[in-house]
This record gives structure tokens, sequence and C-alpha cells, in this order.
């Protein structure tokens, strides 16, 4: 007679903990553990069950203590990046507020595709004490609760409403997070009965269990189509995304368009693909691009986009490319693969970019158009050197503070930018030092991430290369909104250079209002009428007190010794510049970008723009 398998009891809180603990993947050849652990916030919907499960395994999955729930999960996706999507952290929060500051991080993880694992408070499932502590109580539903607001922000969402479940829902979490096609947040609701509830579990469930990503492989007869459409390419064009990053295949796609000399342009998530001095590198493309990238792509044939869900800031709102180009869209996600009628190949890029190069033989691209693509480029870099340069009378730019970090920092050291009008600069002036090394999010464009996430890059670093330096950019309106994690890493001993960039408010919106026949309302602090007397703040003082060591700064000539002193230094620093906020923008490169104007206005100027904006319309391609 066979025995009965052997269990084990534990509650549901412990079980999840306990599983999540012996969940590996091979990077490599070399195993890591898959959850590097998470970010907490305890409340009365976490701490007293799965905070003890927490305790209890404090080692194996170390719990970072949050200032903010929104902050933890930007660093949860800032760690997932620097790993690749290849491991991930995990979130706690308490139930009701706790949980649902998630769900703006969430829906960043969402945009971006990357892992993240949610373990939020519930009610409770008996309802015997309802209505409790910040539960949102629906008349006519009463499971329906403020958790089910993540539904549409996560890939994978269940509320565990019995310990069994987790047998389950714990690996479909995971499943999820690690299809390179259907990556994305898992979000658990854990009712704070259900966490204490116990089972008597498999023991078999809780074995060391290895992940590898899949690489899917692509269908031959797509392959077919790509090449055959790639052979009659006269003015062909790779578009690298951050998909060539996340599949690890920097190294194919160099290559492959080295050995067809295809020229190669950069969308924001993929910019540091290749290198700044590559010859083939014609560039980031877009609205927040080069002119040279640009170029390119308004006479481009045929493109080859990898791994790109082509946002309207790398299409120009479709207006960056000619009516009759192609498109071959090489893509793990079946969504994005047949975007504007392009040929789908489904399936992982480096495989697919080797079967791409398998077949396309020994064609070559004409050798005029990729001279007039590198043409462009010098005429681009030229314009970088001299936008990033200082020395003269120009007010202070974010160009010019970009220019000073790049001159100085390590080739493999991380750049993290988010939102206003730094990822444009970034974007447009970062010259790329070694591939991999550029987090400049805009999936989401979430004011917030950057000291977040660079708090959950670093994490990341420090297991992989702790001897280099995370290095933020951040405007001073994206300060003012979240920069609690200062404190958290200079508490975590996770050292961060942060560069307080201060033009006196919402600056790149304030452009974009005055650039629309708008006059400044509400985006300038010295624009705003509710404020009598407007002042700035001292933020390295602000800083200072979390524990930082800051700097002010006046002039990008004292940013760089300040910078190299923040090298040196052993703990977070922070150093503090002003900028202007109306000269010193780069002005070249930008495509057209469809932004919502008043079609019906008494204001002359407002009317001019209009019309002006709405004439780049004609060059847009209607969803083919």
């Amino acid at each position: 007679m066979t025995p009965p398998p052997e269990t084990l009891r534990l509650t549901t809180a412990q079980a999840i903990i306990r599983w999540l603990s012996n969940q590996f993947i091979d990077i490599d050849g070399e195993e890591y553990r898959l959850c590097g652990g998470g970010f907490g916030i305890f409340g009365h919907g976490n701490v007293t069950c799965l905070g003890e499960a927490l305790y209890q395994a404090q080692e194996a999955l170390p719990l970072y203590r949050g200032q903010n729930e929104q902050s933890m999960g930007f660093a949860a996706a800032g760690y997932a990046k620097q790993w690749l999507r290849q491991r991930f952290m995990f979130c706690t929060a308490s139930a009701g507020p706790g949980t649902s500051n998630l769900l703006t991080s969430a829906a960043l993880a969402h945009a971006n595709r990357l892992p993240m694992l949610m373990l939020c408070g519930d009610a409770f499932l008996t309802r015997l004490p309802d209505p409790v502590l910040q539960q949102m109580e629906n008349f006519g539903d009463p499971t329906f609760g403020v958790n089910d607001a993540f539904k549409p922000v996560s890939r994978y969402w269940d509320r565990i409403t019995h310990p069994a479940q987790v047998i389950q829902s714990l690996p479909a979490a995971v499943a999820t997070m690690l299809d390179p096609g259907d990556c994305g947040p898992a979000f658990l609701g854990l009712p704070q009965d259900v966490q204490g509830w116990t089972y008597d579990y498999p023991a078999v469930f809780f074995e060391k269990k290895v992940h590898r990503i899949r690489r899917t492989t692509p269908d031959a007869a797509e392959i077919d189509d790509a090449v055959a459409l790639l052979r009659s390419a006269q003015r062909p064009m790779i578009i690298a995304g951050g998909g060539v990053q996340y599949s690890r295949a920097v190294q194919e796609l160099t290559k492959f368009a080295e050995d067809h000399q295809i020229p190669v342009v950069e969308t924001i998530a993929g910019r540091a693909n290749l290198t700044n001095d590559h010859p083939l590198n014609i560039g980031p493309i877009g609205v927040t691009g080069s002119d040279s990238a640009n170029a390119i792509a308004a006479q481009a044939d045929v493109i080859l986009a990898v791994g790109t869900r082509l946002q309207d800031f790398t299409t120009g709102s479709w207006t960056a490319f000619a009516q009759d180009a192609r498109f071959i869209s090489v893509n793990a996600a079946r969504h994005d693969a047949g975007k504007h009628r392009a040929l789908p190949v489904v399936g992982d890029a480096k495989c697919a970019i080797r079967a791409l190069a398998a077949n396309l033989g020994d064609y070559r691209t004409p050798e005029n158009w990729v001279q007039l693509a590198r043409q462009e480029r010098r005429k681009w870099s030229a314009y970088v050197a001299e936008n990033v340069s200082y020395g003269d009378n120009r007010p202070n730019s974010y160009a010019q503070a970009i220019g000073v970090v790049n001159a100085l920092c390590d080739p493999r050291d991380r750049i993290v930018a988010a939102a206003g009008g730094l990822p444009a600069e970034v974007t447009a002036n970062w010259r790329t030092l070694s591939p991999g090394t550029v987090d400049v999010e805009f999936g989401f464009s979430c004011m917030g991430y950057e000291i977040a996430g660079a708090w959950g890059a670093r994490i990341a670093q420090c297991e992989q290369e702790p001897e280099n330096d995370t290095i933020v950019f951040v405007g001073d309106g994206s300060y003012m909104l979240m920069n609690s994690d200062i404190y958290s890493s200079v508490l975590s001993q996770k050292k961060l250079i942060v560069l307080v960039l201060d033009n006196g408010g919402f600056a790149v919106i304030n452009k974009l209002q005055n650039n629309t026949g708008n006059a400044s309302f509400n985006n300038l602090l010295s624009d705003c009428p509710t404020i009598p007397d407007p002042f700035g703040v001292d933020f390295a003082a602000h800083a200072q007190a979390m524990g930082a060591e800051t700097e002010t700064v006046a002039n990008p000539t004292e940013l760089a010794a300040a910078f190299q002193r923040a090298q040196a230094c052993e703990r977070t620093s922070v150093i503090v510049m002003r900028v202007d906020a109306y000269d010193g923008w780069t002005t070249e490169g930008h495509a057209w970008w469809e932004v919502g104007t008043p079609h019906i206005t008494d204001d002359k100027n407002v009317e001019a723009a209009h019309l002006d904006w709405e004439a780049g319309r004609n060059r847009q391609r209607r969803g083919v």
C-alpha cells in the first residue's frame, strides 16, 4: 500500500513565503534565487500573518522597509530592469490605502512589461467584523473592493480565498512574470483571516525549483516572409528596442547589423543597445530623438523593429516614416508584433535574429544608403557635442549637466531618468559608453520613479557590479513628488548619486503650453496666480536632513568637481544645480507628436498654434 504523501501544516502566508524562498533561476549557468527579496510597509492587513512569515525567512528574502508604497513599486521595477527581467522583487502593503498606493507603480510595471509581485492585504473573507477599518464598501457587490482596481494593471490577478489556492496561484503568477510575451506585474489579494488559516500542504510543493526564461523560436514561415522583404530593401533600417536587452540579444543584433550593413536607430527603452561610437548607430529615433535617426526613418523602405511596442514617442505619432514603408516586427508578444500591418515575427529576439541571419545570406545594404546614414549621424554628433559643452556664458541646461556626467562616469555606471524634460534630454544627448546602462522610464513616464527606481536598481547593481554607481537625473518637480528613498538609500547603504536640476517648476510642460500658443499658467512657480510670493526649496538642506552628502553648485564647472567628490564618497550624494526654464533646451531632433489642441478658441496665438500643429498630421500613417 502506497503511503500517503508527506505534508506540512502551514499558514497561507507561511506557505507563500516558503514557496518563494525555494524558487531559483538559471542565468548563464549560474543559479540565483528568483525573488531577490521585497519591499514592505506593514499595517494591520499584512503585519500579523505575512509579517510573521517574512520574519522567519529574512535571510532568504531580505525585506527592505519602504517609505511609500508607490515608491516601493518603482524600486521593484528598477530592480527588475537592472536584472533584465530575470529576477523580481515583491511588494507587500496593508489593506486599504497602503495597497491602493501601489496602483500607479503597478501601472508602470504593466506598461513597461516588468515583473513585480504584489502581496496585498484584503478584507476578511468571513465578513464577520464588517465593515472594517479602511474597507471600501460596495453596496451592490460585497466581493468588489479596492484590490479589484488592480485588474487592469496586472498581468495576473487573484484573491486567495482558501489556503489551498496558492498551490495553483503562485506557479501561475511566476509563470506570467517570467513569460517574455506576457511579462508584467502579478497581484495576490490576501484576506486578513485567510493569511493565518492553515492547510496541510504537500511537501513536494516546496521542493527547490530552477526556472529558465523561455526562448520561443519564431515560425519558419514568418522568418521566410521577413527575409524576402529584407532582401528587397534598398533603404533598410533597424529599430532596436528594450526587448533586445531583455532577450540578451545585443551582440546578435550588433553582428546582424554589421554583417548586412543595416543602420540602427534606438528607442528610448533601447537607448543603450549600441555604444555611441558604433559606426552603424545612427542615433535615437522619434519625438525625443535625433535629426539623424529621424532623417533616415523618413526615407527607409523596410524597417525591422526588434523588441519594441512602437510607442508614439518612437513613431512620432506615426509620422516618422514614409507612407509606403514596410515593417517587420520581431517581438515575443503577439500583440506588439502585428502593429501597423507589420510582417510579424513572434518569438525571442535572439532566436529570431539568428534565424534571419541564417537565411538572409550575403545580402548587404546599398553603400550609398549606409553612407547617407553615417553622414547624418556625424552632423548629429557635432550638434550634441556643442549642446553639452560648457564654459561659455550660456544659461545652465540639462544638456550641460548630462555632458558633465557623461565625461566623468565609469562606462558601466547606470543612468536613471523618468519624467519631465530630462527623459528627452538624456535620450537625445547621452552618449552610450556601454550597452545596458541607461534606464529612461518612458513607458509610463512616471514622476517619482527616478530616485525610487534608482534605489531598486542599485540593490540589483550591488548583486552584479557593486563597484559601479547608479546616477540619477531628476527635476525639482519629480523630487518634490517623491524623494524619500534618498533616506532609504542611506539607511540600506545603497549609495546613489542624485543630480537635482531645479528649473523652478514643471518647465517642460510650460514649454509645451507655450508651444501650443498658451500663456504660461500653473506650471512654473512664478506663473501660479495662487502663489503670492514664490520661493524655491533648499533641496540640499532637505536631502542632508535625510542623511545624504549634499552640495549646491552654480554652474557645470562646479558640478564636475562636485560629481567627482560624489564618486569618491561612500554615501548617497545629492548635487543641486539651477537650470534655465526657457533657454538651453535641445531644439533639434524632434519628430511631430500628436497632442490635443483646441479647435475653437478666442486666443489668436492658440488658434495659430493649432493650425500649425495640425499641419503635421498629413504625414501620419492611418493605422497601416
